[in-house]
């Protein structure tokens, strides 16, 4: 059995990754464990229900939440991806100096238990809270759209209250998300 490979090339959190050969059926989610040793983004359910190991990939139009787990890594080929891994602020020697105001929110709530969607939940914040600078909100509709954003993500240990009370409190605290116009 020969196994097909392929050159990849992509930005991940910023840095130029490849050109270097990768096998042609590779989910994205393998790659970034397998060769980049980015193991922050879970693999969870592998058909893609769960969203624990999605990822931001950045496009004119705006950050998009894709599943790695179902999305073969050639895929982002040429393209630019954020990783759990990437949103943090780093240092020269890559030491983390600043979260983000939504890993933040996330330890103020204590909105995970095992952990294990955690990465998921915080990639869809930040997704939800890119789109919101963008597209405001109003204030009364702010609950159905964490819902409606976050709802999709699934952890085991139903953390979702927490999760959902930290986005809140981030994008409420966030100028210019949430508008009070009728």
């Amino acid at each position: 059995m020969t196994i097909t490979t392929s050159p990849l090339t992509l930005t991940i959190n910023g840095k130029q990754v490849g050109p270097m050969d990768v096998p042609d059926t590779l989910m994205m989610v393998d790659f970034l464990h397998e060769y980049l040793g980015l193991t922050g983004s879970r693999f969870g359910c592998g058909i893609g229900v769960c969203h624990a190991c999605t990822v931001l990939l950045d496009g004119p139009g705006g950050a998009e939440e894709i599943r790695t787990c179902i999305t073969g890594a050639h895929y982002f080929n040429g393209k630019r991806i954020r990783t759990i891994e990437g949103l943090a602020e780093r240092d020269g020697q890559q030491k983390i100096i600043a979260i983000t105001p939504v890993q933040q929110a996330y330890l103020d709530h204590y909105s995970f238990q095992c952990g294990y969607c955690t990465p998921g939940f915080v990639i869809g914040a930040t997704a939800l809270m890119e789109r919101l600078k963008a597209h405001p909100v109003r204030a009364d509709q702010l609950e159905d759209t964490i819902t409606e954003h976050l709802g999709r993500h699934i952890c085991r240990c139903t953390g979702y209250v927490r999760y959902f009370e930290a986005a809140k409190a981030v994008i409420l605290a966030t100028p210019g998300l949430v508008t009070k116009e009728k």
